[in-house]
């Protein structure tokens, strides 16, 4: 009993420590995220929302399944809502194809960089990996008591395919890392709900998903 009592309170802590809203970062739209210290890191808590790059240049929007998939082909930047509903960008953020991830303009906010493949493996190890991490991560069991009390917060805001369509809302979370694995592909994070598990996949840099900033 004594045992399972000093588990639950080492979670409790380990939670009440995500919880803690550091501070305040804004974007070239002048979006406002919370941030979070984990270990050595500060992480966004929120998928990226921004339309613009850092030099003030528009990200064009794909609005249709031909537009998204004419980015992807062309290797141009872009990014969509989630179903093409602009509503879903007030919870999840917008979903971007890798080629605005990379573009020289700048994605991030001054004084902040695209999660890369290290950043996410620190991460992740440092939640305790695997199972314990994606537990951790995940919006369940840890629900936000109010806006400015958030751990990693990591809605499974799903992916938009090379073809268009939508898949994985509600049970999957992706997001690009800045790592690039070839000409056509880079490293992603996938954060399953249902297996309650993160996987280190690699996708077609046409495919469009959620983007979390480290600070520099």
């Amino acid at each position: 009993m004594k045992g399972k009592f000093f588990s639950r309170l080492y979670i409790l802590i380990l939670l009440v420590i995500l919880v803690d809203c550091t501070g305040k970062v804004k974007d070239s739209d002048g979006n406002r995220y919370c941030t979070l210290k984990i270990g050595k890191q500060v992480w966004m808590t929120e998928n990226l929302n921004v339309s613009t790059f850092r030099n003030g240049d528009s990200i064009p929007e794909a609005k249709s399944a031909e537009e998204w998939i004419k980015f992807g082909r062309d290797g141009k930047p872009a990014w969509c809502a989630l179903e093409n509903d602009s509503v879903n960008i007030i919870k999840y953020g917008k979903l971007y194809n890798w080629y605005a991830v990379n573009d020289p303009r700048g994605l991030a906010p001054k004084g902040w960089h695209i999660a890369s493949n290290d950043d996410w493996t620190f991460l992740i190890n440092y939640l305790g990996g695997g199972v314990i991490a994606a537990f951790r991560m995940r919006v369940t069991g840890m629900e936000p008591a109010n806006d400015k009390e958030k751990g990693f917060a990591g809605l499974p805001a799903g992916a938009r395919a090379i073809n268009g369509t939508f898949y994985g809302i509600t049970s999957r979370g992706f997001w690009w890392t800045s790592t690039e694995d070839s000409e056509t592909t880079a490293w992603i994070r996938m954060l399953n709900y249902e297996d309650c598990d993160i996987n280190f996949l690699i996708y077609n840099k046409g495919i469009g998903l959620s983007v979390r900033c480290v600070k520099d």
